[in-house]
Parts: C-alpha cells; structure tokens; sequence
C-alpha cells in the first residue's frame, strides 16, 4: 500500500518507516512544521531516489519535485527545530523514501490558543491530545488523501486491531511506552486508515532496530517537553504568545483563610505540592484553582481525594455501549487506570464512580475509558469536578 508517515526525526518515526520498509509498502514521510520558519535555507542536494519538498498543505504535493530542503541549523521555530527536521529528511535518504515538510502554522496555532485559553480558565491543559485530533490525524490524513495514499502512519506506542468485525484502538505493548491515552481522540471513522508500525515493540528493540538499519538517530534522547515550549516555560510562553494578564492573588486554605501570596494562578495544576514559594510545617497540595478570584487552594494529600468526576466532549471509539457499564478509567498520562463504574449522562458526558478513590483529578485533562488494553473513547475532565468533590 501507499502509505503516508508523519517523521518527526525522532527514532520511533524512523523505526516505524524502517518497518513499513520491510513489510513492502510505498512509504511517503511528512514532516509537520508548527510556525513560522525561522532558520535559513540552504541548498541541499537530496540522493536522486528519495524526491524532497518544502511547501504549504495549500499546494498541490503530487508531483513531489526535488527544491531546496532546510538546513540544519540549530535555531528553533515553532515546535520542531531545524535539526529535527534535517533528521528526518536524512532518515528518508537513507530509505530511499520521498519527503516533504509542510507547514502546518495555521492549525498550530488553534492549538496553542486552545494551551492558552485552559490555562486562563484554571484548568489543565493537554496540548499533545489536541495535537492528535486536529492536526496528527486530522491533516495527516488530508494529506494522505491528496497523494493518493490507503493509510496513515505514525510512530506511537499503540495497536489497531480488529475486535467484533470493526477497528480497535489498544495500548502499546510496551507498558512503559503506551501512547494509547493521547490518541483517544482520533476519528473513529479512520482507525482503519492507520498504522501503528512500533507498537507492538519494546523501546529497547526499536532502537536495535533503527541502529541495525544504519540511523544515527538509534540513539537520540526521547523530547520531554511540550513540543512549542521546548525550555519549559510556561509563564513565558504566555506572555510572548498572547500577553500574559494579572494573575497575582493570594494562597487560601480549604476554609477560605488565607495562607499567602502568589504571582499568577497560571503557575499551578491540582496536585501540584512543589515550587508552591510558600513552606509549611507538613505538604501542602494544589487543591483548586479559582480563575475568578484569582485564589489558589491549598490542603492536604487526602483533600485531592476523588470518588466521583464528570467529564463532557466524549469521542467514542466502539458501539452500542449502555447507559452504565464498569470498566477502567484513566485520568492522566501517568495514571493507572482505576476501575470504575460510568454512567451516561448524554452521548458526550459522563459521570465517573471510582470504587478507591483517585488523587490529582485535574479539570482539563483527558479522561480516558479501557476495556483491559481496548480504548473505548476519551473526553475531558470538567472544570470544578475535581473541587466540588474535594471540599465535599
């Protein structure tokens, strides 16, 4: 099949190309650019098998002609540096596959607004689930279709299967690399377009792998930051982004005393007990967040206890499910799914029994439903859920 595979220059992405490789496919990369370019071009001469491109999604890709390709320069634009992009394009020479590196700035920016505007509210923002849904697939797929491609593929730790005559999203066989949590999202009209190459791997063996086929980038470093705000800087991101309003107020404890000052509420998630600049003769812990008053509430381990949540914009990814069924539910990235008993409000909004109760629910971040390793569909943790049943 033809098939087109977002490259990151990451060595998941690389390794998944390697193994479409193998399996016979006609394997076309993309690298998505997230900004405005700000490196220099450079007039780089691909190999003559592997055709490169840089150019808008509005421009026609068909005919795929070889033009100047980017430089690795260390600068960084938007999300991916220059040399994330020189990585992938040299992994396509080496394979012999056509690249092309389309800027995505427009729909980046609906993401970096959606970052902003969460963290504005007092919530907690996920930008890589947002990431998934609107740009990985969603103009990944675009794309794919405007090549003339069968499927889609990226370099997640995740598996479609097919379970009861229909597609299937389950986690990564790799428990400690499993991406299934941010992929919850993902049009279900499309599972069967997507591949999942490295998600039947270890991570140890996808880096023999790349190593074995001759990528230097076996052995880069897995990116631990949120991919536009690669120093961490959150607070700084906001002001260069959007002008960062007053967010000062103070530090209050469960019963509204208060306990102190902080400069901006943006700086704090629930379940946040470091780097609070106030000390205590035992942990404090980030209890709510109140955007309206500007207060941050602080209290103990057992006041971030959660019985119960509610989350709305549900995205199911199976049939025919009823108005209440158990399963496992998983609020975080880092979360252990805790088993749970879900009700159906409406076909978008759920509540949440836990049978233990679960600490750090986050208003903002995604929750999302398993049936053992199959993902039944994920949404988002209301504002207020996680407070209404702390101070209950």
């Amino acid at each position: 099949m033809r098939v087109v595979l977002a490259m990151s220059g990451g060595v998941d992405s690389s390794a998944a190309a390697v193994l479409l490789k193998e399996q016979g496919h006609e394997v076309i990369g993309l690298f998505m650019r997230s900004g405005a370019v700000e490196e220099t071009a450079c007039r780089v001469e691909p190999k003559t098998s592997a055709a490169t491109q840089e150019t808008s999604i509005a421009t026609s890709p068909m005919a795929l002609p070889t033009l100047p390709i980017l430089g690795a320069k260390a600068n960084k634009q938007g999300c991916c540096s220059a040399s994330d992009a020189a990585d992938a394009r040299r992994v396509a020479d080496v394979l012999d596959i056509p690249f092309h590196a389309l800027n995505f700035a427009d729909a980046f920016g609906r993401i970096k607004d959606y970052f902003v505007d969460e963290y504005l509210a007092g919530r907690t923002p996920n930008p890589c689930v947002m990431c998934n849904n609107w740009l990985k697939f969603g103009k990944l797929w675009d794309f794919a279709v405007s090549v003339g491609a069968d499927q889609i593929a990226t370099g997640h730790y995740a598996r479609i299967q097919t379970v009861d005559g229909s597609p299937a999203l389950l986690r990564g066989r790799d428990p400690a690399k499993d991406q299934s949590y941010v992929l919850a999202g993902i049009n279900r009209n499309i599972l069967d377009r997507i591949l999942f190459p490295v998600g039947d791997f270890n991570k140890p063996d996808i880096r023999d792998l790349a190593a074995k086929a001759g990528l230097r980038v076996a052995t880069k470093p897995d990116s631990q930051e949120i991919c536009f705000i690669p120093d961490n800087d959150y607070v700084g991101f906001l002001e260069r982004y959007r002008g960062r309003p007053d967010m000062a107020g103070e530090f209050v404890d469960p019963s509204g005393r208060v306990l102190g000052k902080h400069s901006g509420y943006d700086q704090f998630t629930i379940g946040q007990r470091r780097g609070l600049g106030i000390t205590f003769g035992e942990p404090r812990f980030v209890i709510r967040i109140e955007p309206e008053t500007r207060r941050v509430v602080l209290g103990k381990h057992e006041d971030l206890a959660c019985t119960e949540l509610e989350a709305d914009g549900i995205s199911w990814l199976v049939n025919h499910l009823p108005d209440e069924f158990e399963c496992l539910a998983q609020i975080r990235y880092q979360h252990t799914a805790a088993h749970a008993r879900i009700e159906r409000v409406t076909s978008g909004h759920v509540r949440v029994h836990f049978t233990e109760p679960q600490f750090g629910v986050a208003p903002g971040q995604a929750l999302v439903l398993y049936d053992r390793d199959r993902v039944l569909g994920g949404g988002w943790i209301r504002q207020g859920a996680a407070a209404t049943i702390a101070s209950s």
